[in-house]
């Protein structure tokens, strides 16, 4: 069953992992070796979990990739269907 408005994954990794540790921006990038900038862009929703960040995620935090990944869908899904009715697609069925 899916999630009725789940949260994006950054907003989980800030509550959940880095504020916790007491971790700021900077400390978390260097430690899971990206710049500043990608990991603030997760952070703040304008960016996704791509399966490397998945892994690195995985890695830093002793988490699977998977739990990552399956927020990441959870949410894309979530807000591919609040607006069905930009789809334009035909009904295809085997005769």
């Amino acid at each position: 069953m899916r999630m009725h408005n789940p949260p994006h994954p950054g907003e989980v990794l800030r509550e959940l992992c880095l504020e916790p540790l007491g971790l700021s921006v900077t400390d978390a990038a260097e430690a899971l070796g990206v710049a500043r900038k990608t990991l603030s862009a997760i952070l703040n929703g304008r960016s996704g979990i791509s399966p490397e960040m998945a892994m690195r995620l995985g890695k830093a935090f002793d988490t699977t990739p998977e739990s990552w990944l399956h927020q990441q869908v959870q949410y894309d899904l979530w807000v591919a269907e609040q607006s069905p009715k930009a789809l334009h697609v035909k009904r295809l069925a085997a005769a």
